[in-house]
């Protein structure tokens, strides 16, 4: 997927809600496999039209997006999209419903978590999903409710896709703050939970990602309640913050909500672990979860989390 996030000088700054709109303005004409010229010539307009458009620069009317949808022939489920998206005013915070699906698969984290330059991540109860072995994805994704196999590998590959950003000479800066309590949580049988736990400990040697443990003898403190992703990009585009609940994830660019999450990365930078005693932690609760799988039993933890 081609991911536009950038800015021209003179032009109205781009938002996080334009981003969307014009990526999938963006799709449309990929779907359509028409280029960016011929569409401008069909319809008189300039290529530069097309190109701020689709790059969220321009302001625009509701017919101009009728005209270009039209024009690339867009099925009615873009047309709804594109007009939603449209509608909403730019008030610096924004939701997006998963309708049935993961967070994942929103384009508007997509495109934002591609283009970031860094990645400031906190998970209490689980392992992020930038992070999941695949057997750890399928075992989470497996709890949403009954789903057929055909879905159930979908939301896998789309888990794994969105693990990409992570690679390359291009990866964002990302620390990801862990609560040891999702390190305790199993999730499926201890073989998952033990390579789950080696892969964090391998990914402490990456260059560019920082697993961090928040220890369970950590104080109690309220950035601790709540999970988020903060990312930022190069100049002149605008933090953008998310948080995700059961059914939706609300985005955020609003000045003093980007200072709040600021406030907690400070929190959790503090009480975290650096990064040789998190690997640490990370080969224990392995070593827990490879004897526990050998003993076929849940004594082993609860001897573990008593001493």
């Amino acid at each position: 997927m081609d991911v536009h996030l950038d800015a021209e000088p003179h032009t109205r700054p781009t938002t996080a809600r334009s981003r969307e709109l014009g990526q999938e303005l963006h799709l449309a004409r990929m779907r359509a496999n028409l280029t960016a010229t011929s569409v401008a010539e069909g319809l008189g307009w300039s290529a530069g039209k097309i190109s701020k458009m689709e790059n969220g620069w321009r302001g625009t009317s509701s017919w101009d997006y009728g005209t270009l949808l039209g024009k690339l022939g867009a099925d009615h489920q873009t047309r709804e999209r594109v007009r939603r998206i449209a509608s909403e005013q730019d008030i610096g915070h924004f939701i997006r419903a998963h309708d049935g699906r993961l967070s994942d698969n929103l384009l508007c984290l997509m495109i934002h978590e591609r283009a970031a330059r860094t990645l400031r991540v906190y998970e209490p109860m689980l392992i992020p999903g930038l992070l999941q072995t695949e057997a750890y994805a399928r075992a989470v994704i497996a709890q949403y409710g009954p789903l057929t196999a055909e879905q159930n590998e979908f939301f896998v590959e789309a888990r794994l896709e969105r693990q990409q950003v992570l690679c390359g000479t291009r990866a964002p800066d990302a620390v990801f703050y862990i609560h040891e309590a999702a390190l305790q949580s199993a999730v499926g049988d201890g073989r998952v939970m033990h390579d789950q736990m080696m892969r964090l400990a391998f990914m402490c040697e990456w260059k560019r990602v920082r697993p961090r443990v928040v220890p369970l003898c950590a104080p109690g403190h309220a950035a601790l309640l709540h999970s988020y992703n903060l990312m930022t990009f190069a100049k002149p585009i605008r933090p953008v913050a998310y948080a995700e609940n059961d059914v939706s994830t609300v985005f955020t660019e609003e000045e003093l909500a980007i200072k709040a999450y600021r406030r907690k990365g400070d929190v959790l930078e503090s009480l975290a672990l650096d990064a040789g005693q998190s690997r640490s932690v990370f080969v224990h609760w392995a070593d827990v979860y490879d004897r526990r799988e050998d003993r076929d039993g849940p004594e082993l933890a609860q001897e573990q989390l008593q001493r």
